[in-house]
């Protein structure tokens, strides 16, 4: 059975104080959804009810201010009754009517039983029917039919998501008509006695979120649609036809408007929200007219977004071999090296993960030359867009498995998933870390091994290091001091012996040997008082207590 329109009315959560404004909106074409935006109707049902529905009822609600003082002192006809019917297809007094009225009667016989009071009311829409105020976003933009193309967008990109977030960008012309509606809302309430904040004004964007996220939710199989998720789903619309609106602020607020990178105009969201901020309403009022002209089209909806939040990952890597860089070896964009250890583990990740990029990070980092031994160096990934977000504890070892046996050249251990807060431990205190190494070293003189054994006494050697010539193109100018904790000497034969060093992070091993010509001081020359060079060095020990170990 049909609700009668007077009680399907009364539903709406609006007050008699808000007539004035419903009618004048709705005869400066308004949609309904907009006039309850303006009448601060935060009830969400309110919306995700059909527009046309809630366009007749708020006919009937202003209807009623013809004979509204009467009848709260007369009996009420019934609900329904003839009295009713005609009463909602009435025009407000006072104004121009909301929309063409055109009474017709509803069936000959009846028309003659009831007589005119029994016509009903028929709405004609105006020209296009695009709302001025939202340029048509809370009409057809926002229902079954666009809740069914976000969701086959969304389908499509394959993510694996428990809940999602779904977030709107907007024309930023929307801002100047939406000012214009509230000045002249503000201007009607204040001849009220009332006053309207434009905080208080229902923004587009949670009115459609309020109508979409059931339907999104309902074409995905019920996903969650909630306020904060890693998974996010963005809708854009444009709206060209109507971008002039902003270009008086320019000339009114020039200072809001500077060029930026990236983008395509001036007038931006943000720049236009700051402009109607500095605005007085006067000034506003003699550039903008109010209602804002009626646009002759819809907004387009130019793209759907997913995005899904960062993975991140962390382990710890071995290098094996003395030819292999950490990362990519480019020079003026020409490949050096045809693999690095960040390219080697990257692949299958991005894979296992469906991830669109990474981000690759370690503590500290060898040269192309010098191998990681011992327990690895630890190292972690943000992987972009991941479309995959959870591996089981048996997937992240097979993928570990996957990496080890892609490459001699590398090992991974320790391979797990961490939080983007447990990141930060790998690069916390870093220069108060120590590192072991051990290098192969080469003398000028011959040696023998009670020419070296000295060594092996000196504890808590400063260093004063220059920035190496080597790295000089890289990093700036400055002495650094750091401490060789301890040394270990292993004479091979007359020109060669093996040091074992457990140092400060970020010591410069290869110039604290041959001196690099004088830049580090001392150095291992000045100690032996002979020339001396490094032939290999290996990292044994990052002393990292991150990521935790993961028994094999």
């Amino acid at each position: 059975m049909t609700e009668p329109l007077n009680d399907r009315a009364a539903m709406l959560p609006l007050k008699d104080g808000d007539k004035p404004v419903v009618h004048k909106l709705l005869s400066s074409g308004c949609c309904a959804r907009c006039v309850l935006r303006f009448c601060c109707v935060s009830v969400q049902a309110a919306y995700r009810k059909p527009p046309q529905e809630t366009l007749e009822e708020l006919r009937v609600f202003i209807s009623n201010t013809e004979n509204g003082k009467s009848r709260q002192s007369a009996t009420h006809p019934a609900a329904g009754s003839p009295e009713s019917q005609n009463a909602a297809g009435s025009d407000p007094p006072g104004g121009p009517p909301i929309k063409r009225v055109k009474l017709e009667p509803a069936e000959p016989g009846a028309a003659a039983a009831e007589g005119d009071a029994a016509a009903e009311v028929k709405v004609e829409e105006e020209e296009s029917g695009v709302c001025v105020a939202c340029l048509g976003i809370l009409q057809e933009l926002s229902g079954p039919n666009q809740a069914v193309k976000i969701a086959e967008r969304v389908k499509e990109g394959e993510y694996e998501f428990d809940t999602l977030v779904l977030s709107v960008s907007l024309p930023a012309q929307l801002c100047v008509r939406e000012h214009s509606c509230w000045l002249h809302v503000k201007k009607e309430l204040r001849e009220k006695s009332s006053a309207l904040g434009k905080d208080d004004v229902v923004p587009v964007k949670e009115a459609f979120k309020w109508i979409m996220q059931g339907l999104v939710a309902k074409e995905l199989g019920g996903v969650a649609v909630v306020i904060r998720s890693l998974f996010e789903v963005s809708v854009e619309f444009t709206h060209p036809e109507t971008e002039a609106d902003c270009h008086f602020l320019a000339s009114t607020c020039g200072d809001c408007f500077k060029p930026t990178k990236n983008k395509q105009s001036v007038f931006t969201r943000m720049a236009v929200v700051k402009a109607l901020e500095k605005i007085s309403d006067a000034v506003f009022l003699k550039h903008y007219a109010f209602p804002p002209p009626r646009p002759s089209s819809s907004c387009v909806p130019r793209d759907v977004q997913c995005l899904h939040a960062s993975v991140f990952i962390a382990g710890r890597y071995n290098k094996f071999c003395r030819s292999l860089p950490q990362t990519p070896w480019l020079i003026d964009g020409e490949r050096r090296m045809e693999s690095s250890v960040e390219e080697l583990i990257a692949a299958p990740v991005l894979s296992s993960f469906r991830a669109a990029g990474f981000n690759f990070s370690s503590s500290g980092r060898e040269d192309v030359d010098v191998r990681t031994l011992g327990n690895g160096r630890p190292f972690a990934m943000e992987l972009l867009n991941p479309h995959r977000s959870k591996l089981s504890r048996e997937e992240m070892k097979q993928l570990q498995e996957t990496i080890n046996e892609s490459s001699d050249k590398i090992r991974v251990r320790d391979l797990q998933i961490v939080s983007r807060e447990a990141m930060g431990r790998m690069k916390e205190g870093e220069e108060a870390k120590t590192k072991s190494y051990t290098a192969l070293v080469w003398t000028q003189k011959a040696i023998q091994s009670q020419d070296i054994a000295f060594i092996d006494g000196i504890k808590d050697l400063t260093l004063d290091q220059k920035t190496p010539l080597r790295v000089l193109h890289r990093r700036a100018l400055a002495v650094r001091q750091r401490v060789v904790h301890r040394m270990n000497t292993r004479y091979l034969d007359p020109h060669h012996f093996h040091l074992e060093l457990k140092t400060q992070a970020g010591t410069y091993i290869k110039e604290f040997v041959h001196g690099d010509f004088g830049r580090t001081k001392p150095n291992m020359s000045a100690l032996l008082k002979m020339d001396t060079d490094i032939l290999e060095l290996d990292v044994e020990s990052v002393d990292v207590d991150w990521p935790p170990s993961i028994p094999e």
